[in-house]
């Protein structure tokens, strides 16, 4: 699968999660379930999936390392509440409210479809079936003439502002997406834009949930392409946008699949020790460029910009450290893909990544990576398309590498 059609194929997490199957299947990796009596053999590709939002592959080498790349299959949005409409004033709207820190007046005005899943009743239980609406749902924005401030500046009201326009007639949601008896859903309004290139050399690469799908994409893409020494681990999860709380977005979920995979092996106590110390984890999130017209927002002197290599992201919030930079910086010496350093400015608010809490579940070095881009948490968000082929490069190098506590060889 090319990046534009995982881009725009990949509207929630579920979508996000069957393209990576697909992706994995079509090269050969083999689904396994959690207390199952599985079969690992080196050299063997498998993968594991959990509520159907969250997906881990692995490629199992002989080597004494675990090689982990992690990413989020999430992206903000606004969230469905079950089968509720509003009607009113002429029309039926969505109930919906935030999901995840969304940059909510780019959603206004543009084509958006419900997508998700729906939860529907089979003589066999409950089954659960991928749906995308054949409609666009839109959410207006107040003309200038009654809100003349806007260009100023206004507060959007999450539960009056941004519902979106189910149609003039509608009754409710789910007979709009299926003929079958719905017994609940998980549903979200999302942006549709098609990837596009962008810049006079189409260098430029838009597109709604870059932050975090190009990272899923790379993740993946890695793992198809990896030569592993040791066990090379992506984990693409579910859930960082509201916290990594739940069972399918938790470090948990790696954790218990790292241990169940090491027992299948036959892998002693102290060698699985031993393989998570020699090891590393990169939490792959992307990270701050520089706004051309806000460098004001920026640390003063540790800017990183669009097109100019993977960053290394440093602060409190994220898990990086001075080893685990300078590793993952040999990696991607050895590889030939360039790094840039990002710092936060100190006077402004800093995100938070699956990075800190991976570290302090699992107990492996680790280190924050990313792609710089602009406009992050908007219905449209920008890259530089190279940035995307050396995030690739790097991710396939990390998880083919010798990895020996402070050492690091390809």
């Amino acid at each position: 699968m090319k990046l534009n059609e995982f881009l725009n194929t990949s509207y929630t997490a579920y979508h996000t999660t069957a393209n990576a199957v697909k992706m994995l299947e079509e090269n050969g990796f083999v689904r396994f379930t959690l207390g199952c009596d599985a079969k690992f053999t080196v050299g063997g590709k498998y993968f594991v999936t959990m509520n159907d939002s969250s997906v881990i592959a692995l490629v199992v080498g002989s080597g004494n390392a675990f090689n982990v790349v992690e990413s989020h299959t999430d992206s903000p949005s606004f969230k469905v509440k079950g089968n509720c409409v509003i009607t009113a004033n002429g029309v039926t709207r969505v109930n919906t409210e935030k999901y995840g820190g969304g940059l909510l007046y780019s959603y206004f005005d543009r084509p958006m479809k419900i997508a998700g899943r729906l939860l529907t009743e089979t003589p066999d239980g409950v089954e659960s079936q991928l749906v995308l609406s054949d409609y666009n749902v839109v959410i207006p924005s107040l003309c200038i003439h009654h809100n003349p401030t806007a260009n100023d500046g206004f507060q959007i009201n999450p539960q009056t502002d941004t519902l979106p326009l189910l149609g003039l007639n509608a009754h409710d949601v789910y007979s709009t997406l299926t003929t079958k008896r719905v017994l609940d859903a998980d549903l979200f309004v999302v942006p549709v834009t098609e990837a596009f290139r962008a810049g006079v050399d189409g260098e430029l690469l838009c597109s709604p949930r870059i932050d975090n799908l190009t990272s899923v994409y790379s993740s993946i893409a890695a793992i198809v392409d990896a030569k592993p020494d040791g066990i090379a681990v992506a984990a693409c999860l579910d859930n960082e946008e509201i916290g990594s709380g739940t069972r399918q977005g938790s470090p948990d979920f790696l954790h218990d699949v790292m241990d169940f995979v090491a027992e299948k092996l036959g892998i002693a106590t102290d060698k699985y020790a031993e393989m998570c110390n020699n090891g590393m984890v990169l939490s792959v999130d992307n990270g701050h460029a520089v706004h051309p017209a806000h460098p004001e927002k920026y640390d003063p002197v540790a800017k990183v910009y669009m097109g100019k290599g993977v960053v290394v992201k440093h602060h409190v919030n994220y898990s990086t450290d001075g080893l685990t930079s300078a590793l993952f910086k040999r990696v991607a010496e050895l590889a030939d893909v360039p790094v840039q350093d990002y710092y936060n400015n100190s006077a402004v608010r800093c995100g938070s990544t699956l990075g800190l809490a991976t570290s302090r579940e699992i107990g492996m070095k680790t280190c924050d990576i990313g792609i710089a881009q602009l406009a992050m948490h908007s219905a449209c968000e920008t890259i530089a398309i190279a940035d995307v082929d050396s995030m690739t490069k790097v991710l396939t190098a990390f998880m083919s590498a010798k990895l020996s506590g402070n050492k690091v060889s390809l």
